[in-house]
């Protein structure tokens, strides 16, 4: 199934870092180790809010379009291979609202893995 990043969501991705994962090797067992792994992925700081807002596609890969054509993402959340790069805090920011109250924004860092989309010409 071919699911597209949802059009809502996709002001998201602007403030995205291309990024470089480095995946220790596998401590699996059996007759073929895994090596090492290098995997490509795209870094964001989400406020709360974004951030709930993109949870329900967690763990689901979705094509992208724009500047990210040909790729798709997949938000890592739980998988343990990708423990390190699991969201986490991302701080805080201290504002003012219109009104001249002071609010705090809070921050999580999330990593989506990226990797290039296949497709199959039409002879």
């Amino acid at each position: 199934m071919r699911r597209m990043w949802p059009e809502e969501l996709k002001p998201i991705l602007e403030g995205a870092e291309e990024v470089m994962l480095e995946i220790p090797v596998s401590d699996r067992g059996g007759d073929h180790p895994a090596g090492a792994t290098r995997r490509a992925a795209l870094r964001l700081r989400l406020t709360e809010a974004e951030y709930q807002r993109i949870w329900p596609l967690a763990d689901a890969r979705y094509r992208l379009d724009g500047k990210y054509a040909g790729k798709a993402v997949t938000l890592i959340v739980n998988n343990p291979h990708y423990h390190a790069w699991h969201p986490a805090d991302g701080g805080t920011e201290e504002r003012l609202s219109g009104s001249g109250a002071p609010f705090t924004v809070k921050y999580i860092v999330v990593h989506l893995l990226m990797d290039d989309v296949r497709e199959e010409a039409v002879a």
